[in-house]
């Protein structure tokens, strides 16, 4: 039977609850940590936030004009736990119109007006939770609402074959599942494995492929996440936090070599 992103999130969780899930370092080096049980918390206030918040029903679009960050890895779990479709904001594009609901930065928040999606939610993005240092009419400050939400969501019966996330093309939750596992086994990937992604502080979502292989694969393997700003840190200070890590893997995400000095880990690439 046919698996779901979801359903790869609920595995994870249950299998161990206390491991961590995702490291993520700011363009400042402040660190925060989150378990599967403390991200799944999380994803289970977002998910309420989307349904009883905003309304959101199976199959409507979520557009996500968001860095790569812990946030934006919540939203995506979260949009795949009701049911909506997520959609990446190509870094060539604007944000695309008609959503249901659009997910925006301090920097996108006009921008997501100007769509036209029916509910705009702005994230500060902060590390420590801060809200928004302005909000526009008609925008709801995630990290101000969100914590008045639930703290278990038991994720909707999903059809794996209904779109689940929209980019280049759209992708069922079959397919993204699917292919998690397969990247995951060409990876090699195993739950000993700590996955570290260095990008730019901005880097787009669509970085994590137009699968979402290198959010997805980890769940599949069990493999946590480090997540780290490559610019404002540099190659020494990157290859510094990869050690206090104990990164094993390393995932291309910019152009060129990763680190041209090479690294004491194996790096890995999307194609």
């Amino acid at each position: 039977m046919s698996e779901t992103p979801a359903q790869l999130w609920r595995a994870l969780v249950s299998a161990d609850p206390s491991r961590p899930f995702v490291t993520s370092y700011d363009a400042s080096g402040g660190r925060v940590e989150l378990s599967r049980a403390t991200f799944d918390n999380w994803v289970s206030k977002t998910s309420n936030m989307l349904v009883d918040g905003l309304g959101a029903q199976p199959g409507d679009r979520v557009v996500i004009a968001l860095p790569v960050h812990w946030q934006s890895l919540v939203w995506l779990v979260s949009c795949w736990s009701v049911g909506a479709v997520a959609e990446f904001v190509r870094p060539d594009a604007g944000l695309p119109e008609g959503a249901q609901v659009a997910v925006a930065d301090a920097g996108r928040l006009e921008a997501a007006l100007d769509s036209g999606a029916d509910e705009v939610v702005g994230t500060s993005l902060h590390p420590l939770g801060l809200p928004l240092a302005e909000v526009p009419p008609m925008v709801l400050d995630y990290s101000v609402e969100v914590r008045g939400y639930g703290d278990h969501f038991s994720p909707y019966p999903i059809d794996p074959e209904a779109p689940a996330l929209r980019g280049h093309g759209s992708r069922t939750g079959a397919v993204l599942a699917a292919d998690a596992h397969r990247r995951a086994e060409r990876w090699k990937l195993t739950a000993e494995d700590r996955v570290g992604l260095f990008a730019e502080p901005d880097a787009p979502l669509t970085l994590l492929g137009e699968g979402a292989e290198l959010l997805l694969a980890p769940i599949a393997a069990g493999s946590p996440i480090i997540l780290t700003p490559l610019e404002s840190a540099g190659p020494e200070e990157a290859l510094r936090r990869a050690d206090m890590e104990r990164v094993t893997v390393a995932v291309r995400g910019t152009d060129g070599p990763l680190f041209p000095g090479g690294a004491p880990f194996r790096t890995v690439e999307l194609d």
